[in-house]
């Protein structure tokens, strides 16, 4: 089933905000709330997630190291994550109807995975067990401003593979998020079959890889971020020219549309109808782990919905900003109604 989130938007207003830089101030759009808090309302379509988790290892620090040096941290905390599991338990907690299709090892990381997931009401009956590998893990560091680095040790998400994801399953949902933290021939697989059954795919080509073009061709939306965008075209996203430059070039490959998030500055959306800078509410980050993944996992949501495009960029860019002001990833994640 196709999604119809194209309509018009009909006369936007145009603002300036003092916290975004110069370039961005008279390309911005502010989005009506009401129609979008109506439309969450409406009966829901079937999304189905297909990703990674992981269980986060968490150091909070006042800075991070220089290469070579040791310094001592000030907190340790572990909290369920994973690109896939965290857009998945985002798009629950902001009323998705999602299925979530993920591989854990047989160990107790997977067993908290499990638990962490029958917690947010996301049934775990497509979770892959496995005892050739260990579950995922993240190991993140997160600064006193709120910035992270993150380094990932795959484990059991690389052998999530198409023989692991039925094909009922795929045509079972109205809409399909994937991530780059599963193996790409699962992916290629995904998008291939997605494409016969006319199912609209959303990927977040996160972290950045390049992507061949039959993936390209095939999705519905992409959203990367600054970095992932540089990888994808080439093209380093410091102006708007080279926002749409880049936006092009994803768009002659195939993507029907394409959001580039730009963390505090909200987000930029470009297809053949709209070319929209989005902005995100003003905010004190604590930490921005959840950001990434909230913004997806609200999009979803919102287009599953029938919101249109650029009003749904609007709904995730305020999510992830109510991210930010939390820690965690899966625990960061806002209900409905806080926005």
């Amino acid at each position: 089933m196709i999604i119809s989130c194209l309509r018009e938007f009909q006369q936007p207003l145009l603002i300036t905000s003092s916290f975004l830089p110069v370039f961005f101030d008279r390309f911005i759009w502010h989005l009506p709330d009401e129609s979008i808090t109506q439309s969450m309302q409406t009966p829901r379509l079937k999304i189905l997630v297909i990703g990674s988790s992981n269980t986060d290892l968490v150091v909070r620090t006042p800075r991070f190291p220089l290469a070579g040096e040791t310094i001592l941290g000030e907190e340790f905390f572990m909290t369920p994550g994973g690109k896939g599991a965290n857009q998945a338990v985002a798009a629950v907690r902001l009323g998705g109807d999602v299925t979530f299709v993920t591989k854990i090892g047989k160990d107790v990381f997977g067993k908290s995975t499990l638990t962490a997931l029958e917690r947010e009401g996301i049934g775990t009956e497509n979770v892959v067990e496995t005892s050739e590998h260990p579950s995922g893990v993240a190991v993140i560091t997160v600064d006193s401003k709120g910035e992270n680095t993150i380094v990932v040790a795959s484990g059991a998400n690389m052998l999530l593979l198409p023989g692991d994801i039925s094909s009922q399953l795929i045509d079972a949902a109205d809409i399909i998020l994937l991530q780059l933290e599963i193996p790409l021939s699962t992916i290629e697989y995904v998008v291939s079959v997605a494409n016969t059954r006319g199912t609209p795919v959303v990927l977040n080509p996160a972290p950045a890889a390049r992507l061949p073009d039959m993936i390209l061709k095939g999705l519905f939306l992409i959203t990367p971020n600054e970095t992932e965008v540089e990888t994808l075209t080439g093209i380093k996203p410091a102006t708007l020219a080279d926002l749409k430059s880049a936006a092009n070039f994803l768009l002659r490959k195939g993507v029907k549309n394409v959001i580039i998030t730009l963390g505090e500055r909200g987000a930029f959306l470009m297809n053949e109808d709209h070319a929209l800078l989005v902005p995100s509410p003003l905010v004190t980050p604590v930490d921005t782990t959840a950001a990434g993944d909230v913004f997806n996992g609200a999009l979803i949501t919102a287009l599953a919905n029938g919101i249109d495009l650029p009003q749904a960029c609007d709904y995730a860019c305020r999510a992830a900003a109510i991210s930010v002001t939390k820690r965690g990833a899966q625990t960061a994640a806002p209900y409905q109604n806080e926005l």
